[in-house]
This record gives structure tokens, sequence and C-alpha cells, in this order.
């Protein structure tokens, strides 16, 4: 059966849009307008590379069995839609339009997937025994998630790497690093119905091409356990962050293998933090696999980037996790430090933009 999904960002959720769009589902981007515009005349492409071919498959959203649409986050009725996925940056949830639309999409009740490197503080609401207010100074703005119920909220960790080429038009993309979407279950049995539906529809779909139909990576897993998509934040605290220096940023491959001890250790802790909150270890990804990953990681993260670039606000998974492990009366000397280093570049910014 197909689905009427709404995904609140075209950057990153045309990606996740590709895959879905096999199954022949209907997908609405919310994006800025002259996105809207390109998508609702041309429709997107996704570049991927495939194991084993030199050149990467292209996905052109209209010779996709799904339908597209796209526009704006005024006017859109949550109520119409089967699922809803987050894919836009944290701070932009504050936005004029886009903060409105979140909390119809709140009230709505309608099942809510975030695709977001930051999990939105519903899903935090679902690992017990956390003092919630006290992770509340790691967000731009908490209020956004105030209308939630925690039981519509899950978590779709975006471990695929993708980025908007330099120079190309607005609705093209390129994937880095072609992992798998895994997301954890709704605590609603027919929201998670919705999820598994979507994972068979993603795993059997084949693309055309002159030696015959194969199989796409980037597949959408579902997970039983709250904790499978917390296996990100190691990735995050270990690499992404480190890629903010102090007057610059360097790639992910330099943050995690120019002191791979360094970078173990930071893995580790945040790997162990996750298992002191509830997860196993099969939940996770262990050091060498992520270290493994990294070598293929030539640019910075998109936090680096965002800051190199004068942003004012980012998402600050690397505060919330120190947070956490504060409030067990834990820490890391390399993740303080990263904290306050990311905070004085944050603060450079808002005096420049002020000024």
């Amino acid at each position: 059966m197909p689905y009427n999904i709404l995904l609140m960002g075209a950057s990153y959720g045309s990606l996740l849009a590709s895959k879905l769009l096999f199954g022949g589902h209907s997908i609405h981007l919310v994006c800025l307008p002259e996105e809207a515009d390109l998508i609702n005349a041309e429709g997107f492409t996704v570049r991927m590379p495939v194991r084993g071919r030199k050149d990467p498959v292209v996905l052109e959203s209209r010779k996709l069995p799904g339908k597209v649409t796209a526009g704006p986050a005024t006017g859109v009725d949550p109520k119409k839609f089967d699922l809803i996925g987050l894919c836009m940056q944290e701070p932009q949830y504050r936005s004029p339009g886009v903060r409105e639309l979140l909390d119809a999409v709140a009230k709505s009740r309608v099942p809510c997937m975030s695709i977001m490197n930051m999990p939105p503080l519903p899903y935090i609401k679902r690992i017990p025994g956390l003092d919630y207010t006290a992770l509340e100074a790691a967000y731009t703005d908490a209020r956004v998630w105030d209308s939630f119920d925690p039981k519509t909220m899950t978590l779709n960790s975006p471990d695929p790497q993708a980025i908007r080429p330099p120079g190309e038009p607005a609705n093209v993309l390129m994937v880095t690093l072609p992992t798998n979407f895994k997301c954890a279950r709704f605590d609603d049995d027919k929201a998670t119905a919705i999820l598994r539906q979507l994972e068979k529809d993603v795993d059997a779909a084949r693309f055309d091409t002159p030696e015959g139909k194969i199989e796409l990576p980037v597949k959408l897993k579902i997970y039983d356990s709250i904790f499978v998509p917390l296996a990100k934040w190691s990735m995050l605290l270990a690499g992404n962050y480190r890629c903010v220096t102090e007057d610059g940023m360097r790639t992910a491959q330099e943050a995690v293998h120019t002191d791979l001890e360094a970078s173990r250790s930071v893995y580790n802790f945040v790997f162990d933090l996750c298992l002191k909150l509830g997860a196993k270890a099969e939940d996770l990804v262990p050091f060498e696999k992520y270290a493994a990953a990294a070598q293929s990681l030539v640019r910075p993260a998109s936090a680096a980037r965002a800051l190199q670039n004068g942003a004012v606000n980012i998402e600050r998974a690397d505060k919330l996790v120190q947070l956490i492990a504060k409030a067990r009366g834990l820490s890391h000397p390399a993740i303080d430090a990263q904290v306050a280093l990311v905070d004085r570049r944050l603060e450079a910014n808002r005096k420049k933009a002020a000024g």
C-alpha cells in the first residue's frame, strides 16, 4: 500500500526519498522556494556509488515509481500524511514557518521519524532515567519540541553521507558514503508497521542498468532497540566535531586518523556511556569498523563547514553527550575541550554577525 510521506528538508531528505520512491510512495518535500520550483519542474537527482562499478548510479526521481512534490513550510496539513520525516538540521526548526509546521506535526500525532544527527528532545525522553530538563541547554530552542508525545517520535540514524556537489543545481545530491539508515521502532505497533513496510520496499528495490537489474546500497533497517541510532554518537564525537579546529577545519579522515589512540579513547568513552544508558554492545558499532569507514571521509563534517561559513547555531550533539555523561558523574577531557572550542567558535561567529 503506497503511503503519503512528508519530509521536512530536501537536501538530505532527497537521499531517503530516492529510496522510498522505489516503493511507489508519494513524497512531499518541504524546502526553500527556489529548491521547490526546481524539484517540481525537474524532479531531483541522486548519484550513488555502487561497489564494483566505476561510475555512480544516477537515480532520477521522475523515473522512479513514486511521486514527488515540493513546497514551502506554510499551508501543509500534517494530518494528510502517514509518516513525517525530519530531515533538516536542528537549528532550522526554530525558523519562521518551519517552527509552526513542526508544532502542527507534533499536535497531529502522525508518526514522526527524525533523521537528524541531533536527536529531538522527545526521542531522548524515550531513554529512561535522564534529567531531560538539564539536557535542554544542548538545543538551539528546546521549546519547539514541547508539543510532541515521545510515543510518536523515532530516530533514524543518518549514517549515509551525502553532499550537494559544488557548482551544481540545488536538486542534485551526491552520496559519498553509501551506508544504511538505521531506525528504531516506534512505541506504537501500527506506526512501526509503516517502517517495516518501507524497509521491505527499499530492500526489494532493483535498478535497471544496461547489464540488467542491480541491487543498490543505502538500505533502511528497522530495529527494536531504541539505542541502535545512538551508535552515531561515538562517530560524531570522535570524528565530526573533531573536524573543528581552533582557526579552521580538517577532514573527518584527519580528525580520526591523525591521532588514532585519542580518537579511540573518545569513541570508546561514548560507546561505554551508551551501554550505561541501556544499549547492548551489538546495538553499537565497534571503533575499528568506524575507523576503517573514516578513511574515505575526505571532507570536513557539516558542523565544521557551517562554523567556517559563519553559522551562529549548529547541531550540538557534542554538548548533549557531554551533559548526559556529566549527569552520570562522567567526563572526558578531550570531549570537554572540543565542546569548549565549538562554544568559542560559535561565540566568535555571533559577535561577528552582531557587529
